[in-house]
């Protein structure tokens, strides 16, 4: 569990927040999804992604080790994000704020809720 729950639960509640946006998602959330070339039809797909871990994240702050292992599934995502960005040389400042951004919080939420 972690030692500190509110970092954990502030990331869940971010990404709960960016779930119900990408329900109809904002101008600079297509212009990333279409940036990195992923299809329309699977932009649902990245919602229940979103809230999936959101929930992994809360139940994790009761049981052992879920929010460890949501934490670095969280990490893992956006990876995989910032290598399909770079993929495709979208790297404009949707790959730097979102992208990156959401990859140092959700590391930084990994190290100090259960490193420290």
């Amino acid at each position: 569990m972690p030692h500190v729950w509110w970092p954990t639960a502030l990331l869940a509640l971010v990404l709960l927040g960016d779930a119900a946006m990408s329900l109809k998602p904002p101008g600079f959330i297509q212009r990333c999804l279409e940036g990195v070339r992923l299809p329309r039809e699977w932009w649902w797909t990245l919602v229940v992604i979103k809230l999936l871990a959101a929930a992994g994240l809360l139940v994790g702050l009761r049981y052992p080790g879920i929010a460890l292992a949501t934490n670095a599934a969280v990490i893992a995502y956006f990876v995989c994000a910032a290598y399909a960005h770079v993929r495709v040389r979208f790297l404009g400042q949707e790959f730097w704020l979102n992208c990156l951004g959401m990859l140092t919080f959700s590391t930084a939420v990994l190290v100090f809720s259960h490193a420290v």
